[in-house]
């Protein structure tokens, strides 16, 4: 008899590429104000009951929205909130990635941090637990992304000139999260916690410093918020974290090994599950997972790209996979994706056909390693 709870051998990390019909009813709904926000919706529930349904038929056992309601991976998350607002601005100000900018979205804290019991991803949640006989996953932005992606400018409430102050809030906001997706039937939650994976970027180190802050300890203080946030989430509750570069239109913004942030990952976060991204070079060594304790966290190395169509040869993931587990148990090993498909609506350079291809090259290498997905 197979597993049939989480964790498993095979996941994603979770966003999929935007159906043409949802990208061309939002595009009516938000910019042109020709269809019914009730219209939206209803071609969103359309869209995310086909992806549940693709996810399935290639053998995952577990299943994600997609984002498919989703503007990005993270804005939309932080407007929800309580004490965050979102401002557009001038496209030159947008992100810089790998040879192009992100839209010039721009999240503000204007007011006391909370998490609104009608918070839209709850249902968003309900709606795909709905749709699915298999676990559901949902995956937010995790608690340091809220400071991380928040320029200091931004940050207009001034109790929170004080780090300490302002990362207490956002532990109890996302404490108040974990709780409430739990009481709406999440056991699987994740976070995308990247920018550890940011701060061993000496470009993205250098501009901490700039600001007045240690790196250094800005990991450690991100892990306290991770564990403070989590720690006291019910028992059958799971909590991923996904750490990743950057990607937007299969671009990147970020480069360096983990070493600089292993430790605090894989001990002091308290975190179940981890999705690494190791698709590059960029991403360094696999030596970081010998600080995996032994016992039930897994590590997901992203060696099968979300980023080009090409598929990678389930001979060369074998050998990685054997490579990891020099340093970490095999047992405690899994296979997913580097990333999700598509971080914002506009997705990854790549067609449904050959993420498609994608998910099922993840199913049939667990099954080749473990014997199972």
């Amino acid at each position: 008899m197979t597993n049939s709870t989480p964790p498993f051998c095979a996941d994603h990390v979770g966003s999929l590429l935007r159906p043409a019909a949802v990208t061309a009813a939002r595009k009516a709904f938000f910019e042109e104000g020709s269809i019914s926000r009730a219209e939206l919706t209803a071609i969103e529930d359309a869209g995310i009951v086909e992806a549940v349904k693709m996810q399935e038929s290639v053998g995952l056992k577990v299943v994600t929205d997609g984002e498919i309601r989703r503007s990005f991976w993270h804005y939309d998350f932080m407007g929800g909130l309580t004490g965050f607002d979102l401002e557009q601005r001038d496209p030159e100000e947008g992100a810089q990635f790998h040879g192009v900018k992100l839209r010039p979205t721009f999240p503000v804290i204007t007011g006391k941090l909370d998490f609104p019991a009608d918070h839209p991803m709850l249902d968003h949640f309900r709606f795909l637990a709905k749709t699915t006989s298999v676990t559901p996953k949902i995956s937010i932005p995790g608690p340091s992304c809220c400071h991380f992606r928040t320029a200091k400018e931004d940050i207009r409430v001034p109790e929170y000139a004080d780090l300490g102050a302002l990362f207490a809030d956002l532990s109890a906001t996302y404490a108040k999260a974990v709780q409430a997706f739990y009481d709406a039937g999440c056991r699987y939650l994740q976070m995308d916690d990247i920018f550890f994976a940011y701060l061993c970027d000496p470009k993205h180190r250098a501009q901490k410093v700039a600001e007045g802050i240690d790196p250094d300890w800005l990991i450690t203080a991100y892990a306290r918020m991770m564990q403070d946030a989590i720690k006291d989430r019910p028992a059958d509750m799971l909590i991923g974290m996904h750490m990743c570069r950057g990607n937007f239109r299969s671009t990147w913004a970020a480069e360096g090994a983990y070493d600089l942030a292993a430790d605090a990952i894989f001990n002091q976060t308290g975190v179940d599950l981890f999705f690494m991204e190791y698709d590059s070079e960029r991403a360094g060594g696999l030596e970081p997972l010998r600080f995996l304790a032994k016992g039930k966290q897994r590590v997901y190395p992203g060696f099968i790209t979300t980023k080009v169509p090409d598929l990678e040869p389930i001979d060369g993931l074998k050998r990685q996979i054997e490579e990891a587990a020099k340093y970490a148990d095999i047992d405690q090993l899994g296979i997913a994706p580097q990333c999700g498909f598509a971080s914002t609506e506009e997705g990854n350079a790549i067609t449904p056909d050959e993420q498609r291809a994608k998910l099922e090259l993840v199913v049939q290498t667990a099954q080749a390693i473990w014997g199972e997905a």
